[in-house]
Order: C-alpha cells, then sequence, then structure tokens
C-alpha cells in the first residue's frame, strides 16, 4: 500500500497533468453535462480512493474511464429525473412502491450471500468479476487495466461466476446447475 505521500507525487505526476485534456474531452464528448467541474473532481476523488487500494497501471486512461462513467451516470440522473417545481405539494400523485419488510430483508440477506460468494473467489478472479460484473468495466477495459488478455478476462469471469452460483446453490438460492 503506498504512503500518502507517494499517493500524492504518484497523483501530481500521473493524474493530475491530465486536467485539460480530460476537460476538453468532458465537454465534446458530453456537452449535455452542466458542470464539467463537478465531474472531474468526482472523478478524482473517485481514483484518489482506487489509488489508495491497490495499482493503477494506466492512471490516464483509468481516469478517463472513470470520467465517462460519472458523466454518463450524470446524464442518466439528468434524463430520467429531471426537476420540476410544483406549487401545491398536495396536488401530487403518491405511489408506495416501498418493499415490505418480508421482501427488504430476503433482498438485504441475498445481497450478504453473494458477498460472502464473491469474497470466496481467489483474489485475482475476485477482482475481473467485481471489475467485470459490478464495476460493469468491458472486457477490453480490463484486460488494459490489468495487463492481461481479453480471452483471461473472459475466463476469470466465468470462473467467477460459476463459483458464485455453487455457493448460492448450495444455500438454497437459484437451481443448481450440474
Amino acid at each position: 500500500m503506498p504512503t500518502p505521500a507517494d499517493q500524492a507525487r504518484w497523483f501530481a505526476k500521473e493524474v493530475q497533468p491530465c486536467e485539460p485534456i480530460l476537460r476538453s474531452y468532458l465537454r465534446g464528448t458530453f456537452p449535455g453535462v452542466r458542470d464539467v467541474d463537478d465531474v472531474v473532481q468526482e472523478s478524482y476523488l473517485r481514483l484518489w480512493r482506487i489509488g489508495t487500494a491497490q495499482t493503477v497501471r494506466s492512471a490516464r486512461g483509468f481516469l478517463f474511464h472513470i470520467a465517462r462513467c460519472v458523466a454518463t451516470d450524470l446524464a442518466r440522473r439528468e434524463r430520467t429525473s429531471p426537476l420540476v417545481g410544483v406549487a401545491d405539494l398536495t396536488t401530487l400523485p403518491v405511489a408506495d412502491t416501498a418493499a415490505d419488510s418480508a421482501e427488504a430483508a430476503c433482498v438485504r440477506e441475498e445481497l450478504a450471500l453473494l458477498a460472502a460468494a464473491i469474497e470466496t473467489l481467489p483474489p485475482r478472479c475476485r477482482e475481473i468479476v467485481v471489475l467485470r460484473k459490478l464495476r460493469r468495466l468491458s472486457q477490453k477495459e480490463i484486460a488494459a487495466l490489468l495487463g492481461i488478455s481479453e480471452l483471461t478476462v473472459q475466463v476469470q469471469v466465468l470462473k467467477g461466476v460459476k463459483r458464485c452460483g455453487a455457493y448460492l446453490a448450495a444455500r438454497g438460492l437459484g437451481r443448481a446447475r450440474p
């Protein structure tokens, strides 16, 4: 794990010089994003957090990937949930879509079992499964990030998903596969 001083030097040398190019990229690729500064800062923060926990082989590439994800999420949120002013709140329709407590407890238990299943995977396999299935990076992005082939990524994801499925099936979730 890098020391805070090493982390700061890495950030100043590898990440901050990318800022002008990153801003230009964001403005050109995501013209609907109103606050590029927020996207840049959020991207820096996420990269910093990841950089303190693991080695980042390509800071620039990973920074651009993170920024693209942040900008896409922001654009998606603005598109699906535009803010509309309402003078009288009592005129708004209200639908109770909250899950009942039993359903919520089941979902929490299933998520805990899934987390436990992922934790049982070998470290490299777990890292690849998390990047692919939870962080939704493409096989190509993972291969570039980790310095491995796309085929290795594909094989590790397949093994990880099968192992997680077997773990869950052994605990009564889903179907056991032959």
